[in-house]
């Protein structure tokens, strides 16, 4: 048997990530392991409105117009622009936690997030 929150619950629980990740909020992309940050993209703030559903949808979209590495995206990780708050978020051009025009990134290139969003389990 699994554990299982109602609705509102899971929602007050995203809302703290929201206030975890508070005004300096970074999303940072990296290739595999996060052995090398591609990208470090600032969020708003603040980085999401209420949860909803049991969703955590960032605000969006937000760029970094020169990253700083190349590589594969492959996950993210979000900090309060100093430690980090969330880690292993999946990156992809869909169905992923965050959703990007293209993986393949070059130094130097501007990288636009489409879409960011945190489903509480």
């Amino acid at each position: 048997m699994s554990i299982i929150y109602s609705t509102p619950l899971k929602n007050t629980r995203l809302d703290a990530v929201t206030s975890a990740i508070g005004a300096a909020g970074v999303l940072e992309i990296g290739d595999a392991g996060m052995a090398n940050v591609l990208a470090s993209i600032p969020l708003a703030n603040p980085a999401a409105p209420a949860a909803s559903g049991g969703v955590l949808t960032f605000t969006m979209p937000q760029s970094d117009t020169a990253a700083d590495a190349t590589g594969t995206a492959a996950e993210a990780r979000i900090t309060d622009g100093t430690n980090p708050v969330i880690t292993g978020l999946t990156v992809g051009t869909s169905g992923t936690d965050i959703v990007l025009d293209f993986v393949a990134i070059s130094a130097g290139q501007t990288v636009t997030i489409n879409s960011g969003s945190i489903t509480h389990g």
